[in-house]
């Protein structure tokens, strides 16, 4: 798969006209979803939404199929291995987690929260590889672009730094297989058993039960958060 086919329904301007649409609109969505997460938690409540669905407006207005989304059949059989693979490696580290003593139960592991971190995790490489990975790849050489939105995919994950290391390296990883597959399924899917593993394998005190940005520095130990807190399980 070529960049240019992942950005299908974009590539009809000109690239002076991709450059002064393109800059503007990833570093606005970017700085708009770092100051919700920093926010506090009557304010995250009022803007979160805005700015989670704002790039999501944006991505839409301009009428993509579904393929080119990644949301539809393209793909899909051929990157059906992300998952076994997701689950093979997350039974492992189980294992070691379990053999080092770091294993431990989910703070909040009812359905409907698992449920809902996966739908998270997928909306997110929404905005990975939608949103952001499209800019990107207009602004900058392929290789590039991919360590760009790997980065930005960890910073957005501050000041929690084992989120921050392992989002990075799943950032680069999910970018590489979205561009080889063109399927955000496989990869929202991969992103929540990975994501679950991490909150189990990993100690609560590193994580913090998964909160990034200013919910990251409310965390006690047993404690309950209720403010918007971006990967966390709840």
């Amino acid at each position: 798969m070529s960049t240019s086919d992942s950005t299908t329904f974009s590539i009809s301007r000109s690239p002076t006209q991709a450059y002064s649409h393109d800059l503007p609109e990833l570093l606005i969505g970017f700085a708009a979803i770092l100051v919700v997460l920093w926010l506090p938690t009557r304010e995250q409540l009022i803007f979160g939404p805005i700015a989670l669905l704002a790039p999501l407006g944006i991505v839409l207005s301009r009428r993509p199929s579904l393929r080119d989304l990644g949301l539809g059949v393209r793909g899909l059989l051929s990157s059906l291995w992300i998952l076994p693979a997701a689950v093979a490696f997350s039974f492992a580290s189980v294992v070691v987690a379990k053999e080092i003593g770091t294993f431990h139960a989910l703070y909040s592991p009812d359905f409907s929260h698992v449920y809902g971190y996966v739908l998270w995790t997928i909306y997110q490489q929404f905005l990975l590889q939608d949103y952001f990975m499209p800019r990107l790849s207009r602004l900058l050489a392929s290789d590039y672009a991919i360590l760009a939105g790997a980065i930005l995919f960890a910073v957005a994950h501050l000041p929690n730094l084992s989120l921050v290391v392992a989002t990075l390296l799943w950032g680069a990883v999910s970018c590489l297989l979205f561009r080889r597959y063109h399927n955000l399924w496989m990869l929202g899917l991969a992103q929540g058993i990975l994501g679950l593993c991490f909150a189990m394998c990993v100690p609560d005190a590193m994580h913090h039960h998964m909160r990034v940005g200013l919910g990251y520095f409310h965390y006690h130990p047993g404690g309950h958060y209720a403010g918007y807190r971006g990967t966390t399980l709840r």
